[in-house]
């Protein structure tokens, strides 16, 4: 059976609609997989497509939105269906029409917050899923978020930092940070809260309604701080919502800093993924920071 086959066989067996066999209209869907859409019986699906072998980054994915609908906060594309055919695998999701709905900046922030309020006992996740496209490790931590972050974050995209050939004064600063950021957390406990993961402006939009939604996690449970982080790390996100986050859950005082902590992370993974002027990037990142653990 064809992609586009075992695509519209799917579709039908989880919802009733078909969809037709020809290959859906592309539309944008980003650097990593092509994007699609499907229509019929008055009905329209998002469909992502890549090669075989990332058919568990998919399935990741599709877990993570059910994560996020389940929250029953903010609003998320429901996947339909996912699976493997032709040497391809596939996401099937739920179509949202994107507008400019006023107000909407301050509505995901309080939405945010209130899915950060949705908590489990341990930091991580039930599986690992990517960060773009580089893997991230999500083993559960139960209380121990600094052990979490050291070794499943920070330590990891050194490591493969290091694989890349960015070694020298990256891996130097890397380990003495790794040692001494601990100090950011003795007067901060966080807790495990939901996050969407990737959290930069190209992952959120308003539908024509004025709902804000969120798209393409890289879910897992952690210090809310990380979420925020990564809003402030290429921008996209208004006084509004900002405003908004702090009427529903105030910010710790010490989250201006530790948010360097947070997205240094993302910086590493661009290194990793882009290379370029990331390095450097990273480097002063590290600096500030252990100039404020001096």
């Amino acid at each position: 059976m064809s992609l586009w086959q075992q695509i519209q066989s799917d579709i039908r067996e989880h919802t009733g609609v078909d969809v037709g066999t020809d290959a859906g209209r592309g539309v944008g869907g980003g650097c990593i997989s092509q994007a699609f859409r499907v229509e019929g019986d008055g009905c329209a699906f998002f469909v992502k497509t890549n090669r075989a072998g990332l058919a568990d980054m998919f399935e990741a994915e599709a877990e993570g939105l059910n994560e996020i609908v389940a929250s029953n906060t903010v609003r998320a594309p429901a996947p339909v269906c996912w699976g493997v055919a032709g040497g391809h695998c596939y996401l099937v999701m739920e179509y949202l029409e994107f507008g400019r709905g006023s107000g909407a900046a301050g509505r995901l922030g309080e939405q945010l917050a209130r899915m950060h309020r949705t908590t489990r006992e341990a930091f991580g996740w039930h599986r690992d899923n990517t960060i773009g496209s580089t893997p991230q490790i999500n083993t559960p931590q139960d209380s121990d978020w600094i052990a979490f972050w050291r070794d499943r974050r920070l330590g990891f995209q050194l490591e493969l930092a290091g694989r890349e050939g960015h070694g020298g004064e990256l891996q130097r600063l890397g380990a003495q940070l790794m040692g001494r950021f601990p100090a950011l957390f003795v007067d901060y406990t966080p807790v495990p809260s939901l996050l969407h993961g990737d959290l930069w402006g190209g992952n959120h939009a308003v539908l024509e309604s004025g709902e804000p939604v969120i798209f393409d996690p890289a879910v897992y449970y952690g210090d809310r701080e990380a979420d925020l982080a990564m809003t402030e790390l290429f921008g996209g996100f208004g006084r509004d919502f900002y405003a908004a986050y702090e009427d529903a859950w105030p910010l710790d005082a010490g989250y201006p800093v530790r948010k360097q902590l947070y997205n240094l992370y993302h910086v590493l993974n661009h290194l990793n993924l882009f290379g370029g002027g990331y390095h450097g990037q990273a480097v002063r990142m590290m600096e500030s920071l252990l100039a404020e653990l001096r």
